[in-house]
């Protein structure tokens, strides 16, 4: 790798992430400097500074406290229905939709939120769908070292209902299994009956 590769990359400034909106208002057409868009480069790069909020964190982090007392519990554990808004990073343009995250416990559990967190914090980047749905599944595998994983989003992306083929309402699902989750038949379908119908 070059040294350019391996050099750490300088971010942007608040104002140099202005400008380029600016640049961006110039470029559709309009004039940045008109009444209704003067707050309009502070305002989305404010935006961005949220909705890309997941460089900031480990989501792993969140799952470093962990309940060990669960009293014989070994059946699956399923979070439903977490809010995913995340950005295409062929179009940066926001996809949306929920995440189904399960795990198979072996001797400890984690706090719900913290799952949802973990959504949240992979989430909140630049990145395709497929990946998303790993990190998760990968994260909560690596951590709690469950006897499997299983982790199911279906979003709706804005790439396509908005521009190119414009098709609304269309809905991209993808689903990553680890372990048991994966190999035991019975789990499975156990998790996505869980999923389509808990």
């Amino acid at each position: 790798m070059s040294e350019f590769h391996d050099a750490p990359r300088r971010r942007p400034t608040q104002s140099e992430a202005e400008a380029a909106v600016r640049t961006l208002i110039e470029w559709a057409g309009d004039d940045p400097d008109r009444e209704g868009l003067l707050e309009t480069p502070a305002r989305v790069a404010q935006s961005y500074k949220e909705l890309f909020s997941g460089y900031e964190t480990d989501p792993t982090d969140y799952l470093a406290r962990t309940f060990e007392e669960v009293g014989g519990y070994d059946e699956l554990v399923v979070l439903k229905d977490i809010r995913v808004v995340s950005f295409c990073e062929h179009h940066m343009l926001p996809f949306l939709g929920k995440a189904h995250v399960g795990y198979l416990p072996r001797d400890r559990v984690v706090g719900i939120s913290k799952l949802a967190r973990v959504v949240h914090g992979f989430a909140r980047r630049l990145q395709i769908q497929e990946k998303l749905t790993a990190d998760i599944a990968g994260a909560i595998d690596s951590v709690l070292k469950p006897k499997g994983v299983g982790v199911v989003i279906v979003s709706e992306h804005s790439c396509m209902t908005m521009r190119g083929v414009n098709t609304p309402g269309s809905r991209l699902t993808t689903s990553h299994l680890t372990g048991e989750v994966r190999d035991d038949a019975r789990t499975r379908q156990e998790f996505f009956e869980l999923v389509r119908n808990g």
